[in-house]
Order: C-alpha cells, then structure tokens, then sequence
C-alpha cells in the first residue's frame, strides 16, 4: 500500500524535496481507489500548501502544531499511555511487530511515531495494515478531529487513514480522547506546565529489548535524499508495492546472518 508510504512523508517534516514532489504525490492520491473523493479534495488542500508555501512558513507550521502540541504528538501512545510503564510495553509490543516482519529502526523517532508506522504499513498487505489501523483508531479518530478542529489540512491525511481503515466513528475510546482540552502552542507557560512529567519509564526488561533498536543503530540516510528517491519512484510507472521498491527512511529490512560456505582451505 504505497498510499501509505505518502501519508508517512506527508506527515514528516516539511523539506525542499517534499514539495518538489507533490506533483508525483497528486498524481498517486488521485489515483488511489481507497481514498474517497471527499478526501481527495481535502488532501488535494494539503498538497498545494506545501507545494506553494515558503519552506520556512511550512517548517513553522509544523513545528507549532505537532512538535509544540502534545495533543496532537505523532507518538501515538502519547496518547493513551502517556508517560506510564504502560506505553513502555506498548513500544516493545510495537517493536516486536516490526521485527517479527523482518524491520528494524533505522532512524531516532520511537516505534508508535505514526510516520513509522505508517511506512511499516505500506510494506505488509492490504488486509493487515487495515486491521493495525483499526487498533489505532480511537487515537486516528481523536488526531483527525484535534486537527480538524485546529483548521489545518494536515486533518486530510488523518482523516483519510480513518475512512481507509473504517474506525468506528462513535468509538468510545475516541469519544473520550476527543473531549481532552486542546492545548495552545503560543502559550509557554502551559506547555511548560504540560510537558513537567517524568520521563517515560520502560522498566529493565523494556529496556533490554529496546536497546538493539533505540541506540547503536546508524542512523537513516537524510531525509532530504530519501525523499528525493521518493520523488523519482512515485514518477516511475513501473513502481510496485514490492520489495525490491522500498527506500527507508524510519525503517529498515533487518541484515540476516550469510551462511558460511561448507569446507575450509587446509
């Protein structure tokens, strides 16, 4: 599902590269069967934002909405967890999932960032990345709506995920999150006040199966790069959801062990 692959760098941070590919990127959504027309057009609004926007502009944009608003974090077990051993054994459920399909994290964002799940995603099949979707729905549902409410077309691409995953649009779960007061990204004083939490706690047993992962990895090609390979693919015909067609930026496809070859030279 290379749809997915579009919302992850959708939602990363806005780059030259990105809007040099938005005309690639239209073509891909409007051609997309599971995205409807009214998602289409609001998604088409996203898109000629960042095509047309200052990169300064869109780089303050999205800091003031996803880096300075913990309502609307992209970490998605933020969310539900907050700073709990909860969400440590989440991410560790999370990297497990990722490493049991053969991936690894290639770059420094945690497991339940959406932009890695979402590229995570668009390498399994149609039915499975629906079904995770799902689970994530109350948390697609609350951000969908938060943004929405924030009148930012960055609601699009949540918005989208959810129709694509068919959440329950009366989820209680959702209903809850949805009822949260939003916070204000002007106001220092109280994010200050919001992010004055301990850090998250994963325990000693969190901590041993998140190492491999989380530190002493080399860290991803740059971003910029690797959505200029996102540009030259999404313009080529031939492009597959295979693969052979995958250029990492979160993730990677976990080194397997060569077998030794038999004999030895005596």
């Amino acid at each position: 599902m290379r749809i997915l692959k579009v919302f992850s760098v959708l939602l990363c941070y806005p780059t030259v590269e990105l809007q040099e590919a938005i005309t690639d990127i239209r073509s891909i959504v409007q051609a997309e069967p599971l995205i409807n027309e009214r998602n289409k057009e609001a998604l088409g609004k996203l898109l000629d934002q960042i095509e047309q926007l200052d990169i300064y502009e869109l780089e303050e944009n999205y800091v003031l909405l996803f880096d300075r608003s913990r309502s609307l974090s992209l970490n998605l077990f933020e969310h539900v967890h907050g700073e709990s051993r909860d969400r440590g054994s989440a991410m560790v459920d999370l990297l497990h999932t990722y490493q049991a399909a053969g991936f690894d994290l290639s770059s420094s964002e945690l497991p339940d960032h959406l932009p890695v799940l979402l590229e995570f995603l668009s390498t399994r099949p149609q039915d499975e990345a629906r079904a995770l979707l799902q689970d994530a729905g109350a948390i697609l549902l609350a951000l969908a709506d938060r943004l929405q409410r924030r009148e930012t077309p960055y609601a699009a691409v949540l918005q989208s995920l959810v129709t694509m995953a068919g959440v329950d649009q009366h989820d209680s779960e959702a209903a809850a999150l949805m009822a949260e007061k939003l916070d204000d990204p002007e106001d220092l004083q109280a994010l200050d006040a919001v992010w004055e939490e301990a850090a998250v706690t994963f325990g000693p047993e969190s901590m041993d199966s998140c190492a491999g992962l989380l530190s002493g990895r080399p860290v991803a090609a740059d971003l910029g790069a690797a959505e200029q390979m996102l540009r030259a693919q999404l313009a080529d015909p031939a492009f597959t959801d295979n693969p052979a067609a995958e250029f990492p930026i979160h993730i990677q496809r976990s080194v397997k062990a060569q077998p030794q070859k038999g004999g030895s030279d005596v």
